[in-house]
C-alpha cells in the first residue's frame, strides 16, 4: 500500500476500532515512537499505532519501562501525531500515572491528549485499576487497557513468563468492559484463554504473545523489523532484518571512502 493510497482512507476513530470486531475483522496495531516510524506504520495501513513506554527498551536503551516520564511520552507522541492521516494513536501512561489513583491518572490523561492531540491512552491493570480507567473515561478521554503480564508491575511479577491464571485473566478483562475501556491488550497469555476471554467481551482484544484467538495483534516497530543485532522475544513474529541490511549499507559506505570511491 503506497502513500497515496493510504491518504484515501478514512481516519481510524475509536467507535471504529470497536466496530471491527463486530464486523468479524481483525485489528491490526504496530508501535512507534518518531515521525519516520510513524509514517511507514501509516502508510502501511494499520488500524492503530500504540506509543508505547516500550521506547524505554528500544529507543534509551533500558531494562525496563519504568524510568520512562510523561514529558517523555508527549515528546514522542507529538512526533508520531505529526506522521498520522490514518491510524488510531494510543499513548502509553508511564510508570506510576496510572498506580496513583483516579485523580493523579485523569490529570496526567488530560495532559497527554492536550498536549499531542492523540485519539486515546493505554493504562496498565485490570480489575485494581476499574475506578481509576471509569474516571479517566467518564471525563471523555478514551482508554485501552492491559492485561496478563504487566511490563509496568515487573519488579513484582519478576520476569517476562505466560500468563496462566484463569479466574484473574477473566476478571480482568471483564473489569475492564465494565469500566468502560474501549479495547484491551493481552499480553503473554495462554492462548486457549486469550481466545476464550476474547469470546467474552464485546470490545477487541489485542494479543501480544497470547496466540490467534485474539481480535487483533500488536508488535513493537523494533522487533518486528528487526532493528537488534539479538534474537528477538519468543513471541515475535519478525519480519525483516534491519540491523543486517543497515550494516551491510554502513560498511560497503565505509568501505567506499576508506577505498578512495566516495
Amino acid at each position: 500500500m503506497n502513500a497515496q493510497r493510504t491518504d484515501r482512507l478514512e481516519r481510524m476513530t475509536v467507535p471504529g476500532f470497536r466496530q471491527k470486531k463486530q464486523q468479524g475483522k481483525k485489528l491490526t496495531v504496530v508501535t512507534a515512537y518518531d515521525y519516520p516510524g510513524a509514517r511507514l506504520v501509516d502508510v502501511a495501513g494499520m488500524d492503530a499505532i500504540l506509543v508505547g513506554d516500550s521506547l524505554a527498551n528500544v529507543v534509551q536503551g533500558r531494562n525496563t519501562t519504568l524510568p520512562v516520564t510523561v514529558e517523555q511520552m508527549i515528546y514522542h507522541a507529538q512526533m508520531v501525531m505529526r506522521a498520522v492521516k490514518h491510524a488510531l494513536v494510543i499513548v502509553d501512561m508511564p510508570f506510576p500515572t496510572g498506580q496513583l489513583g483516579p485523580s493523579a491518572a485523569l490529570d496526567a490523561a488530560a495532559r497527554i491528549l492536550k498536549e499531542t492531540e492523540a485519539d486515546a491512552v493505554k493504562i496498565e491493570g485490570g480489575q485494581s485499576r476499574m475506578e481509576t480507567i471509569r474516571t479517566v473515561v467518564e471525563a471523555g478521554i478514551p482508554v485501552m487497557g492491559h492485561c496478563g503480564f504487566l511490563p509496568q508491575h515487573i519488579r513484582k511479577m519478576g520476569s517476562y513468563k505466560i500468563q496462566r491464571d484463569r479466574q484473574q485473566i477473566i476478571n480482568d478483562v471483564l473489569a475492564l468492559e465494565a469500566a468502560g475501556a474501549f479495547a484491551v491488550v493481552v499480553e503473554l497469555v495462554a492462548p486457549e484463554l486469550a481466545a476464550e476471554v476474547s469470546q467474552m467481551v464485546t470490545i477487541p482484544t489485542i494479543g501480544i504473545g497470547a496466540g490467534g484467538g485474539c481480535d487483533g495483534q500488536v508488535l513493537v516497530f523494533h522487533d518486528l523489523l528487526g532493528f537488534a543485532d539479538t534474537p528477538p522475544p519468543k513471541h515475535v513474529r519478525q519480519y525483516a532484518s534491519i540491523f543486517d541490511t543497515a550494516l551491510t549499507a554502513l560498511e560497503n559506505y565505509k568501505n567506499d571512502v576508506e577505498g578512495g570511491n566516495f
